[in-house]
């Protein structure tokens, strides 16, 4: 279609925008070609300018949109670390409980812990305290509740460094297999999964009596399964779940089978 045409056919529409051109045409007469034109670019750049308005209406609420997701976004951040934060607590508060009994204090009746479904950043509950370990010196209890104290304070390459410090000095100390455990522990909710294994490992070779045998068996399943390493996670976890049938590890282990069963692993 020629633009003679088109302007012909925008004439109507163009002389509701651009003066002038309504009386030409009730006098019967078409304007200048030359005239026209002129009228229809500037139609086009009023049509082209109202096409920009809409963008930049668009981009002002987009613009007024973002700072309220940030806003949702830190507000989100906050309470995944807060709930991070009331998580370790919860885990180091049972620990700290568990640590009594192994050193041969008594905990407040209600302080009796209760089993939750550990995480990436909270371990097993174990299946039972260790025997007071009377025969430990002050000196070997002092290095050990420092390294446990690192680690509920979350400093755990520090804790890791005096868990290591105190195996090293008491290898034969009654909170040995305890140490190696906290030790484990340190690596995987740090989430040094690979590092963590070795350590979980090395409590079962040894200190194949130790009460943490049956945690450190459940946290290598865990640690495989952080690790993407589905068969073996599989196999450790059923294995728990038949060494200690009926324990609260026996039961954490099924869980993470079913979780794994529901994600189709």
């Amino acid at each position: 279609m020629s633009r003679a045409r088109i302007a012909a056919g925008l004439c109507l529409g163009a002389s509701l925008l651009v003066p002038g051109l309504a009386p030409a045409q009730q006098q019967g007469a078409m304007p200048d070609p030359r005239v026209l034109d002129a009228r229809i670019e500037r139609l086009e750049r009023l049509m082209d300018n109202q096409t920009l308005m809409d963008m930049m209406r668009r981009l002002e609420a987009l613009e007024q949109d973002v700072p309220a997701l940030r806003g949702d976004t830190e507000a989100n951040a906050h309470e995944i670390d807060t709930l991070r934060a009331r998580q370790r607590e919860l885990y180091l508060d049972v620990d700290r409980r568990l640590q009594t009994l192994e050193e041969g204090g008594v905990p407040a009746a209600s302080a009796a812990p209760s089993a939750a479904v550990p995480g990436p950043e909270t371990p097993a509950q174990p299946v039972a305290p260790a025997a007071a370990s009377s025969g430990n010196s002050a000196e070997e209890q002092q290095s050990y509740r420092a390294a446990f104290d690192l680690l509920r304070e979350g400093r755990y390459e520090q804790s890791v460094s005096a868990f290591r410090r105190f195996l090293e000095a008491y290898p034969e100390s009654g909170l040995a297999s305890n140490a190696q455990y906290w030790l484990g522990e340190a690596k995987y909710v740090s989430r040094d999964f690979p590092s963590a294994l070795t350590e979980f490992e090395k409590v079962l070779r040894q200190y194949p009596d130790s009460n943490k045998v049956a945690d450190a068996q459940l946290k290598l399943g865990f640690t495989h399964y952080e690790l993407g390493q589905w068969d073996k996670a599989r196999e450790t976890l059923e294995q728990v779940r038949r060494d200690h049938a009926g324990s609260a590890v026996a039961r954490l282990a099924e869980q993470r089978l079913q979780r794994m069963r529901d994600e189709g692993r």
